[in-house]
């Protein structure tokens, strides 16, 4: 039976793609498998401490997938992942993670390492909170000396975190502010630009306090704290809510973060000789 043109266009076309992946789809299929990636939302201080940097080469080495993160802070980056715009939740506000898989929009909430948070200041330190451990107590001390205080404002998870101790502290900054309370609405990193800057005191995650450059007199007032403990967990997005979701590959990440070898990586970053995150999953190999 006589060749059709369409049907000779197919065979054609298929020859014509067969010769194309022999010769020269090496390339192209390398270029395909570099495409390969997860989008994860996540707080700033895991980006600005500089963690990323040295954990997800480790993980796209091992697993063929890259990680695109999107730093935002904690509220932010819930919200992109309630609108389906990242596969996994990586954040630091245990109360809202909790909040996000029960009301459907994540899977589970997995523990993958902690830090902690400490208030730094100006080296005169004019509220005179230095050496303390409790922070409530120092907060308190700012508040009657309306000394410098400089906040993200931008309900992060160390935003969320403040406004936690300053109720618990009786205090209520927000009627201050733009006196001796100034809200940034910046990250952790603008923010502590900001305190330095104004000689104010600031809360701050250890880690991007560690990496932060521009110290300029300031230094670690309060610590020790228990309230001052910090959390990180990891949560798939829920597919059914957003059938897009890469579940497969962000179960990968999750899976690693939480594994032997994620957690050796998180445990081995270090900032000036001082571990920065430590690692509290149950390792799953």
């Amino acid at each position: 039976m006589p060749m059709t043109i369409k049907r000779r266009h197919l065979i054609v076309g298929a020859v014509f793609l067969a010769v194309t992946l022999a010769v020269g789809g090496v390339t192209n299929i390398a270029a395909w498998a570099a495409d390969r990636f997860i989008t994860v939302a996540s707080t700033t201080s895991t980006r600005n401490s500089g963690l990323y940097d040295h954990i997800l080469p480790i993980f796209t080495k091992a697993m063929g997938i890259k990680v695109r993160v999107v730093a935002v802070g904690t509220g932010q980056a819930i919200k992109l992942a309630r609108n389906g715009d990242a596969d996994v939740l990586f954040v630091h506000h245990k109360p809202s993670e909790q909040k996000f898989v029960a009301d459907g929009y994540g899977i589970k909430r997995f523990d993958v390492m902690y830090n902690d948070f400490v208030m730094v200041g100006p080296k005169p330190d004019p509220a005179k909170v230095r050496g303390m451990t409790n922070i409530t107590a120092a907060l308190g001390r700012i508040a009657a000396s309306a000394a410098p205080f400089a906040s993200r404002g931008d309900d992060s998870g160390t935003h969320k975190k403040e406004r936690g101790l300053w109720k618990a502290a009786g205090t209520d900054p927000a009627t201050h502010s733009g006196s001796w309370y100034r809200e940034t609405g910046s990250g952790m990193g603008a923010t502590l630009n900001t305190a330095a800057a104004m000689g104010a005191y600031a809360l701050t995650d250890r880690g991007t306090w560690l990496k932060f450059a521009n110290k300029a007199g300031m230094e670690i007032l309060v610590e020790g704290d228990k309230r001052l403990f910090n959390p990180y967990g990891a949560i798939l997005v829920n597919p059914a809510k957003h059938p897009h979701i890469k579940d497969k590959d962000g179960k990968a990440f999750i899976d690693w973060l939480i594994s032997k070898s994620g957690q050796d990586a998180i445990a081995a970053y270090t900032l000036k000789g001082q571990q920065a995150f430590f690692a509290n999953a149950r390792p799953v190999n």
